[in-house]
């Protein structure tokens, strides 16, 4: 407790409504205060960072003005969120976010009814807002009560379409709301795009844009009669210095853009905002990402991501690997390949460092595109990179891909475009919790037409798979791999092409088969060594593809041996269940084999480390060692006892 920050009128908020008792020069001081304590919470924990400093002020700001949880705050994307968490009740255990049964990294309506709605991928708060204010003038019913809905929504999370389909549908609709356009010049990646330079014109252009020439046009915040000479002087200034602004055409009442980091500015039109405006307003607030931290602020993320570190210097405590990462062999594989091809290209949406195509543009920044936070386009766009004849790799995580099924089934997948899906954070990835782990996309791939699916079981195969996909052009394929580090397996400098629909024999065994897809085989393995101990020799055979299935594989397994067990880290409707319909139609049943599919739960599962994740999903070695001694009936000592 001794190192960390003394903070006299932040203790003296338990919930957003003791704000109220603050005199504005006060609530400067909560913000110092509230940044200091965050910058000291994640410092312990790790975590999000960047994002929720640039809007500490504009947080005190809006609970101090607005009446949370009756007034709706609906954060964009809410990783953005631990000062207000630090507000609203959930201050003692801010130190528990992102860990086993502590607090979500992002908002949480089960956590608390400060969170009105649980925002983890982006772009979606306009939509809910408008929902919420729909809601209160029809009357819905809800425990807090209905107030004022306010999206609050970085210009990153306006590179997406869902930004805008909500907008045009609120400027139609004409209800009261009220959305913050969190300006920080950055998401995660520098912002890219048309939007981008838009909003940066905004406020580098015009004149009109400061804090007083805003509220000068404000026009239909002023008294009846000085409204339509002021509109008359708006309308010639915005005229000379853009020609008008897109958001409003789309129907809203544009102000500003002000500073975010002055209380001066934020506090009075915000209760501007509140007490006169009528119909749906937007409100440009320009903030730094990391203000305040200068460790921060001179990162290339702004601090986007951060595993615990030192306040007073900003370094991080990260473990040493054993192994380099999936998603730099990844990276390292797609350069080998596309140095020997000039039409492998590479689509990220806003993630390029995630998913490592920060280092492919590096080498090949014409071959490099980064759409910004917008999946659906991402996948059409390949779709039509791959039908002009390049061989277009869209690397995007398998929770973002959700996203763009619709394009993954009717751009790409009807018309049979060879685009490469490079789908990253396959499986449950720890602190992110539920909202990012990739738990479905084997079963939403596998039962297309024509799809080929495969899973690495190890940072060699991933290679081995970036070149089998490199060669492939009849048709779409994916390839899925985990977070973090590799098995540390020897890795080829090239891969070579996989035979499609070919899966290969580990160890050979007898009385039980264990049927590996992806990055389970190494517990599989743990679990085997653990059963021969005990007299059983399973058979370990990789799968490497989900889809074409390996046939004549498959129903050797289950000819020689008694039982098969499948294991995945997917759902239900994936590999496991493709696998069973084979041996139903074969009638492979009729012969009495014993057959389980291991895969994850029915079922949510909070953040914790990925070990424990896989602990509550029961595909660990200990699970897959006590599935195989219950299906052959042997009784056994629980080793975790």
């Amino acid at each position: 407790m001794s190192d960390r920050p003394l903070t006299p009128l932040l203790d003296r908020v338990a919930t957003p409504a003791d704000l109220k008792a603050f005199s504005d020069m006060e609530l400067r001081q909560v913000a110092d205060e509230l940044r200091s304590e965050t910058i000291s919470a994640v410092s312990e924990t790790g975590g999000h960072l960047g994002a929720g400093l640039g809007v500490v002020e504009l947080t005190v700001a809006l609970h101090a003005v607005f009446d949370a949880p009756r007034d709706k705050i609906v954060w964009d994307v809410s990783h953005q969120t631990y000062p207000h968490k630090i507000l609203t009740g959930r201050r003692d255990r801010i130190r528990t976010i992102r860990q086993k049964d502590g607090l979500s990294g992002f908002t949480k309506r089960s956590e608390s009814p400060y969170d009105p709605f649980g925002a983890a991928h982006s772009s979606t708060s306009i939509s809910a807002a408008l929902g919420f204010a729909t809601a209160r003038d029809l009357g819905g019913d809800c425990d807090t009560g209905h107030g004022d809905a306010i999206a609050v929504i970085g210009d990153g999370a306006m590179s997406a379409g869902m930004a805008y389909e909500a907008m045009n549908n609120a400027g139609h609709m004409g209800k009261r709301l009220i959305v913050i356009l969190n300006d920080n010049e950055m998401s995660i990646a520098p912002p890219t795009g048309a939007m981008s330079t838009y909003l940066s014109r905004l406020y580098t252009e015009a004149p009109f844009h400061t804090l007083k020439d805003a509220a000068k046009g404000a026009v239909s915040f002023l008294p009846e009669p000085f409204r339509e000479g002021a509109k008359r002087a708006k309308d010639m200034i915005k005229g000379m210095a853009m020609g008008g602004t897109l958001f409003e055409a789309l129907g809203f009442s544009y102000l500003g853009p002000i500073d975010g980091h002055d209380m001066n500015q934020l506090l009075p039109v915000l209760r501007a905002v509140k007490a006169r405006a009528h119909g749906p307003i937007l409100l440009h607030v320009l903030t730094k990402k990391g203000k305040g931290y200068k460790p921060a602020e001179e990162r290339a993320d702004r601090g986007h991501a951060t595993a615990k570190f030192d306040v007073s210097s900003g370094e991080q405590k990260k473990s040493k690997p054993n192994a380099p990462a999936y998603t730099k062999v990844f990276a390292n594989a797609l350069l080998a390949e596309a140095e020997a091809d000039h039409r492998i290209c590479a689509v990220t949406a806003a993630m390029p460092d995630g998913t490592g195509l920060d280092v492919f543009g590096a080498t090949y920044p014409s071959r490099t595109f980064d759409v910004g936070i917008a999946e659906q386009h991402a996948v059409t766009f390949s779709a039509g990179l791959a039908a002009g004849g390049m061989r277009p790799f869209a690397a995007i995580y398998s929770t973002f891909l959700q996203r763009g099924y619709d394009q993954v089934v009717h751009d790409v997948a009807i018309q049979r475009l060879p685009v490469r899906f490079a789908i990253d954070r396959a499986g449950l990835v720890g602190a992110d919790g539920a909202t990012h782990a990739g738990s479905y996309d084997v079963a939403y791939l596998s039962n297309l037409p024509g799809f080929t699916v495969m899973a690495a079981a190890d940072e060699a195969e991933l290679v081995h798979m970036v070149a089998t996909a490199a060669a492939h052009d009849d048709g779409p394929i994916a390839f899925r791999y985990p977070r973090g580090e590799g098995t540390g397996v020897e890795i080829p400098g090239k891969g070579t092409p996989l035979e499609i629909g070919k899966g290969r024999i580990i160890r050979e065994g007898k009385g039980v088969a264990l049927l590996s897809f992806g990055a389970r085989l190494k517990e599989v393995i743990e679990a085997t060594d653990a059963l021969e101990a005990r007299g059983l020799r399973p058979t370990i055979a990789d799968a490497r593809f989900a889809k074409p299935l390996d046939r004549e594989l498959i129903l050797d397994l289950a000819r020689d041996h008694e039982a098969l067990i499948t294991i995945e880290e997917g759902a239900v409707g994936g590999f496991g269940s493709h696998v069973a319909q084979l041996l139903a139609e074969e009638g492979v049943f009729d012969t009495g084999l014993k057959f389980r599919s291991m895969v994850l739960p029915d079922t949510f599962i909070d953040q914790a480390s990925p070990a424990d994740m896989y602990t509550v999903a029961g595909l660990n070695a200990e699970d897959i060692e006590a599935k195989v001694l219950s299906l052959m009936g042997v009784t056994r000592m629980d080793r975790r006892a």
